[in-house]
Formats: C-alpha cells, structure tokens, sequence
C-alpha cells in the first residue's frame, strides 16, 4: 500500500529478467479519505442498537454509524441532529421484521425514542414496565403479534390522558388493564351478538321483501339505462397489475393475516422496495363479487385524494382476484372507539379524525369529474395510518351519478344494516346526501 500526499504520479511496469510475458496489470484500488465533520452518534445508543440487532438476528443492512453520515441513516431509524451535540436515536421502526421472543430491555436504552413501531411480528409475553419509563415515548405501536398479559398501569395512564398514542390490536391475549381481563373472563358478548346476528338477519329479509316488490321496475330500467355506470368495461390497467405468483411473493404465501371482511380476507404484504402494503383477496363465497371488484379498481384508478386509500395494484387472473392498497398501519377507527381498545382518543384527535373523513366525501362528491357516493360510509372503513391520518377505503358498493348532472340514480338498496340512509332504504333513490 502506497499514501500519496496529491499531485501527479507516473506509473511504470517493466518485464524483469526471468519473466516469459510482458507486464499485466491485473487490478489496481483507489481509496479516496474523506473527512466527516459529523459527530458520531451517541455511543450509548449505538450499544443499543447493537444488541437489538444481534439478539433479534435483523438482517437489514445495518452497517457503520447508525445516525452518521444523516444520508446514510440506517433503515427503520430517525435520528435527531444538533450540531453542539452528538446525534441520538429518536425513532425505531422494527415492523414486519420477523422478530421472535419477547421484547428486551436493550429498547430502554434508547433514552430519546419518540416512536417505537414492533408491529406484525411474533413477539410473545408480556408488555414490560421499562417501556413506561422512556420520557419522550409519544407513539407505540405493538399491534399484530402474540402478547399476553395486562398493560404497565403507567404505559395505560399515558395512553388514556392523551400523551402516547398506543395500538394493542392483534394481541388476542393481551387485555388493556386488569378490569378488562376480568371482564373478558365474565363477558357476556356471544348471547349479544347472536341476539344481534338475528336481528340483522330479520330486518335485511325484510329489506329483501320490500324491495323486491317496490323496486323490481326501476331496477330492470336502471339496468337498461345509458345511466348506469357500472364499470363492466374489461379491466385493461395493466401497469397496475400484479400476477398471483406476484402476490404469493408479497404476502410470503398469505402469512400474516389483517383482517375478514364481506369481500375477503386481507393480508399483510412487503414489496421489493419494502414497501408495506395491504392485500385484500376476493373470496369465492364473498357475499360481494366481480362487479364490486372491477368497481373499487376502476373508481381508484382515477380517483386520488389524501383521505381516501391509494391503490398500489391489483390481480385479476382467472379466479384470483385481489387488491392491493398502501398498508394503514393503526387500522381502522372502529377499533379505537371499542371497549377492546386501551387508546381512547381525545376530543382534538376526535374531531380531526372526522375532519379528514369528511374532506374525502367531500372530493368524491364535488371533487371529481363525476360525482361519486360511497353507500357504506362506517368506521370500519375509515382506516388511520402510520401518521394517525384519516382516509376513507372499501369503494366496492360506491356509485359514479350520470355526467348530465342528475341528483339521484335509482338503484338496488346496498350498505351494511345499521349505517343505511332511511331515505334512500325506503326510497330506491340515491343522492349524495345518503352518505
């Protein structure tokens, strides 16, 4: 190895005396030094950092200074940079990182963490006290895994006065406090729901009943008409379409399961980037269909909007259909409105939350070239992601009104018992006032 000041170097190889061949050169390495006038991050927390790589056995490409160079910071963190000081970790994002075991106490380390993300993992045991102790904790995020047991009272208290945004969800076993686990011992919910479940089944055989007999005319004229925009058109977006064998790889064969719906089942899924994403399946005893597929494709194909789902993709070979949304990392608002749920959102996030929902009704119904009614607005389907941002999903019964600027289109009655416009139940006729 050679250390060259700077300048101009000449280079000369000559054959020696013994040698057959003239001179070869095989290779030659150029190192350049750079100098970083950034600081080396926190040495406490990149002993921390250490050990949560080694013991979790994370396969990232997690090499060199974690915070340092900042363009460079490892995947999955944030750091916060001043310059009178060395740079800290105040974000560790380990979601859908095949993590096992339970969660170590090298997290408490990381003395600054503002957020904390171990979603959709197999972490197992118990939630431990010292992740009350991290001061600057506002966001924690512990859904999708196999934790039992009860909530820290202090990590409770702090998600109940506002100060850190928790989501427990996922955690069959895992209660919110003690009361509730009592309660969960002593529930009484299976007699409810069947008392429910009836109920529902009698009112939509009504529902059936009164609409066959009133609405079976306007129904066979919709069908008919030049109004009916229904999208039957083939499906023909294909720089948006993934095949099933692309879908296997981006669920890991369906291995993470998010939730069941009336369409199907939805999975969690990573593209090659590391995109996170969402893929909901049609089932083939889905209670919805083909149609309602090719309507929520078409209708988000064109239709963008902060407050309402993006589409990322979807497959649409033979029996195989599925659609591929942007994952929601907190899920859907009915979850945090539940008994079941430790996070009781506060007046100011309340409001916001119903803000942004209804700035995306507002676009469908005035924003775009064609007004477009959702049918089946609910909580269940304002979904929250890693920002705790509202945006509206599921576009499956949504309908797209005439271009002549009609009012109202007659329609089979559609939506989920309980959320149903009266009018419009009644009716057979659909505005935009029924959502």
């Amino acid at each position: 190895k050679l250390a060259i000041a700077g300048g101009k170097y000449d280079f000369s190889l000559f054959k020696i005396g013994g040698s057959t061949l003239p001179p070869l050169l095989n290779a030659i390495e150029l190192y350049y030094v750079v100098e970083l006038l950034q600081s080396e991050t926190n040495q406490a927390d990149v002993d921390a950092i250490a050990k949560i790589k080694s013991t979790y056995g994370i396969t990232r490409n997690w090499q060199g200074d974690p915070c340092a160079p900042q363009d460079y910071v490892w995947q999955g963190l944030n750091c916060s940079y001043d310059s009178s000081a060395s740079p800290i970790i105040i974000s560790l994002n380990l979601s859908s990182s095949e993590l096992t075991g339970q969660i170590i106490s090298d997290i408490a380390n990381l003395k600054s963490l503002v957020s904390l993300d171990l979603s959709n993992n197999n972490l197992s045991g118990s939630v431990p006290d010292f992740l009350s102790q991290l001061p600057s904790l506002k966001a924690l995020n512990l859904s999708g895994n196999k934790l039992s047991g009860t909530i820290p009272v202090n990590l409770f208290e702090r998600s109940q006065n506002g100060s850190l945004l928790l989501s427990i969800s996922g955690n069959p076993e895992l209660c919110p406090s003690s009361d509730s686990c009592k309660k969960k011992k002593k529930s009484i919910v299976v007699p409810i729901v069947a008392s429910i479940a009836a109920f529902l089944v009698l009112v939509t055989a009504v529902a059936v009943i009164f609409c066959y007999f009133t609405g079976r005319s306007q129904v066979d004229k919709d069908i008919k008409s030049k109004d009916n925009y229904e999208l039957q058109e083939p499906l023909d977006s294909k720089k948006w379409q993934f095949s099933y064998s692309e879908v296997l790889k981006i669920t890991n064969n369906f291995e993470k399961v998010l939730g069941k719906g009336g369409f199907g089942t939805v999975y969690h899924g990573s593209l090659d980037d590391g995109t996170q994403v969402a893929v909901k399946m049609l089932s083939p005893s889905s209670i919805q269909g083909y149609k309602e597929f090719q309507a929520e494709v078409k209708l988000l194909l064109r239709v963008h909007h902060r407050n309402l789902t993006t589409l990322v993709g979807y497959c649409n070979e033979e029996t195989n259909k599925g659609l591929i949304y942007e994952y929601m990392a907190y899920g859907n608002l009915e979850d945090y409105l539940s008994d079941t749920n430790s996070n009781t959102l506060n007046w100011a996030t309340r409001l916001r939350i119903a803000l942004e929902a209804a700035q995306g009704l507002e676009y469908l119904h005035n924003g775009c070239k064609l007004q477009i009614v959702h049918r089946d607005v609910k909580t269940t389907n304002i979904l929250l992601n890693e920002k705790f941002q509202a945006k509206l999903a599921d576009f499956g019964l949504s309908r797209i009104f005439p271009a002549d600027g009609g009012t109202h289109v007659s329609t089979i009655v559609a939506g989920t018992p309980g959320y149903l416009d009266p009018e419009y139940y009644i009716t057979n006729w659909l505005t935009d006032k029924s959502d």
